[in-house]
């Protein structure tokens, strides 16, 4: 039993009672070991008083409402120690449902975030109002890291909801809404314009419900919305469910959304009580799985490593009014989007006028889409692209304190536009290069200042993708690189920051994954099975439709570019010169490894089976180790990364990977994947060195690798430690 108090107990007037959640040795509310006491101890001393209560309203001391469920004890959840689990759940559970029925009319007033937890701790009021405030975000994300709301998320959408709407809206998607959307959803009931009106709304609700229950407890005949599998209409389009999640999931290690669609169905044909337990079983199934603990190592404590990241010191905050985007291609197009709506000025140049205008097209498309959606007011969005001017005169360029660079990957090139563009930059200006493999160090010679220089690479769709690789060369400074976080936050993108090498870290393991891929084809192995393996896998795109998409000419060229970062690539080249020989160069010009017909792929292309003749029998292939394969390959080459010094932290390897190449998120990242391997890093070694004996030297174990693995050690970095 903690001694900690979580909630404050205030009186508000009227009859009605504040449970104000403010753990006073943490900066936000988490389910903790004091918050479970604190919450049991508040339920019994309402239940005691309740005949002097006219109304509760639930709220929060802290700028968020309630950040969940505390992560460092999901991830020392096994299955040992589920038993004491299910019986905290249970207990918690059992107060809120105390709560929920004693006939007082309570009201969560939402005054920060609520995610997770917090959301589903406001469910079992009987009221929801929030403050209408953009930056305030309501939702069950849980599915993200690979768990299910299992304080009552899944039943009690479910029911308020109906089953369809709360699978498809909140439950496998694990939106967060804003405040006007939850309203929209039926998360929230209602909104005030701020947190002072907050209580007084609650208040008035409160005079105007006495004895307020839920509707399936005022109602014993009360009907789920859309029903439930028992009546013949849902269940006969219910059966869509498992067959879509299993498209969407394409056999991939994923068990948060099989469990949290078992739940929320189970949960429609079983008394409320007994649907919570069910859904509490479901949740542990999880928690003591390796997958959750891989992924909330990720998406929470590695993501906190690298967005929180300790800034170089000594250096004034870089907040950029002017940049100046050199290329209006399609990353050009897109960086300048991202610039324009994080408020910067952008002046688009290209070559030509013709060729800039067409680069703002990309944004007012976007801007369109936007606005049609909903999700931009026109004068917002008219403002964004009043501030991309789309030029071809260098002159326009003048004061502006960025330049980012994304012309065609040419050194020479790139060079000329320097020399061309700097005149007219602000002296001290930020100089930046796109590249998505080109040495930074060799770049960094085409400019006068090459302490200034660093290289951003993006990632495409840029308005999409959360990733910025930031890479130093040999003569970036400390002050570059702050300023480049700077940049990188104003512009809301997660960034990792590594050292100067060809390919850098995601262009360098990529490729591995696609090499490997594309070496198999030359084994005979059908183009099929090998997007079935990746895909299986947990790659988000298949590996052939993601070679048409980047394109396989620009893929032949960076490999060509870089040779001392191919080794091991061989049969890939092959496969590539072969496949632009045939005129197929990818989706881009209609015809990669796949057919298309307007534009959609039609097909995997079947003359590949004529080039490289299939293996007499393709069942007889095993589908699970050749997506290992692609993972196994590039994890050996992430080591490799460290070992050169490229990489500096495991934090940005796990982050990079699966941000910035796909890497499968189940895994936790390109490293987790080693650490939580059967046998830790012995067993992928031992692994890695039958793939090598089957399959080539390209699969060669580093020393280091070999060492870390003899020592019983896994890779870790001080602040953050990788559980295995």
């Amino acid at each position: 039993m903690s001694e900690r108090n979580t909630i404050r107990w205030e009186d508000l007037g009227d009859g009605v009672v504040g449970l104000i959640f403010d753990d006073p040795e943490q900066s936000a509310n988490t389910m903790n070991r004091a918050f479970f006491d604190s919450y049991l101890a508040t339920v019994d001393r309402v239940e005691a008083e309740k005949d002097s209560i006219m109304g509760i309203v639930v709220t929060s001391g802290k700028k968020t409402f309630f950040a969940g469920a505390d992560l460092n004890d999901m991830l020392e959840a096994t299955k040992e120690t589920a038993a004491e689990a299910f019986a905290d759940a249970t207990n918690l559970k059992r107060a809120a449902r105390r709560l929920e029925t004693l006939g007082i009319p309570t009201v969560a007033a939402i005054n920060g975030a609520a995610l997770g937890g917090g959301l589903e701790l406001c469910l079992s009021c009987h009221h929801r109002i929030a403050v209408d405030d953009p930056k305030i975000k309501v939702g069950l994300p849980e599915v993200k890291l690979g768990l299910l709301p299992g304080g009552g998320g899944v039943v009690r959408t479910v029911r308020m909801l109906g089953l369809v709407p709360a699978l498809m809206q909140v439950l496998l998607q694990g939106t967060e809404f804003r405040p006007d959307k939850a309203v929209e959803v039926g998360l929230v009931d209602e909104l005030v314009p701020t947190a002072d009106d907050l209580v007084p709304a609650a208040k008035k609700w409160i005079a105007e419900h006495p004895g307020a229950q839920q509707p399936w407890d005022a109602d014993p005949n009360y009907k789920i919305p859309g029903g439930t599998p028992a009546d013949m209409e849902l269940a006969m389009n219910l059966p869509a469910f498992p067959a879509n999640l299993r498209k969407q999931l394409r056999g991939a290690n994923y068990l948060a959304p099989r469990n949290i669609l078992a739940a929320a169905v189970e949960s429609t044909q079983l008394e409320f009580d007994a649907a919570l337990e069910v859904e509490t079983r479901y949740l542990l199934d999880c928690a003591t799985s390796q997958v959750a603990k891989n992924m909330i190592n990720a998406f929470f404590f590695n993501l906190q490593t690298v967005t929180k990241r300790d800034r170089p010191e000594g250096h004034e905050t870089f907040e950029p009014k002017k940049m100046v985007m050199l290329g209006a291609g399609m990353m050009g197009a897109a960086i300048a989007y991202v610039s324009a709506r994080a408020g910067i000025e952008v002046v688009l140049k290209d070559v030509t006028l013709e060729a800039a205008e067409k680069g703002k097209e990309y944004s007012e498309t976007l801007v369109r889409k936007a606005v049609d959606r909903g999700r931009m007011t026109e004068e917002k969005g008219q403002a964004l692209l009043d501030r991309i001017i789309p030029t071809a005169d260098p002159a326009d360029a003048a004061g502006a304190e960025l330049l980012v660079e994304a012309v065609f990957e040419d050194v020479a090139l790139k060079a000329k536009v320097y020399a061309e563009i700097e005149p007219y930059l602000a002296e001290d200006a930020l100089l930046c290069s796109n590249t998505s493999g080109l040495p930074i160090t060799e770049l960094a010679e085409g400019v006068t200042r090459p302490a200034d220089f660093i290289g951003t690479h993006f990632f495409s769709p840029v308005d999409k993708m959360p990733l910025l690789e930031i890479v130093k060369g040999d003569k970036t400074s400390d002050e570059t690189v702050a300023r480049t976080l700077d940049y990188t936050a104003v512009i809301k993108k997660v960034p990792i920051v590594i050292n100067d090498s060809p390919g850098f870290f995601t262009s360098r393991v990529i490729s591995r994954f696609t090499g490997e891929a594309l070496g198999m084809v030359t084994e005979g192995i059908p183009g099929a099975t090998i997007e079935q393996a990746s895909g299986q896998a947990g790659y988000p795109a298949p590996v052939l439709q993601l070679a048409d998409e980047i394109n396989i000419e620009t893929i032949l060229r960076a490999f060509r570019a870089n040779p001392a970062a191919t080794e091991g690539l061989e049969a890939a080249l092959l496969v590539l010169e072969k496949m632009m020989e045939a005129g197929r160069p990818g989706k881009l010009r209609g015809a990669g490894f796949y057919d298309y017909e307007d534009g959609k792929r039609a097909g995997i292309w079947k003359g590949l089976a004529e080039m490289f003749p299939p293996v007499a029998d393709p069942s007889q292939l095993d589908v699970i180790e050749l997506g290992e394969r692609m993972m196994v390959r590039q994890a050996l080459e992430t080591v490799k990364c460290f070992d050169e010094g490229v990489l500096e932290t495991v934090a940005e390897a796990n982050i990079g990977s699966i941000m910035g190449i796909g890497f499968p998120a189940w895994t936790g990242g390109v490293v987790q994947y080693m650490n939580q391997y059967e046998g830790g890093l012995a067993g992928f070694v031992e692994r890695a060195r039958e793939f090598e004996a089957k399959y080539g030297e390209h699969f060669a174990v580093p020393a280091s690798l070999v060492e870390k693995a003899e020592r019983g050690e896994i890779y870790s970095d001080e602040a953050v430690a990788t559980p295995a």
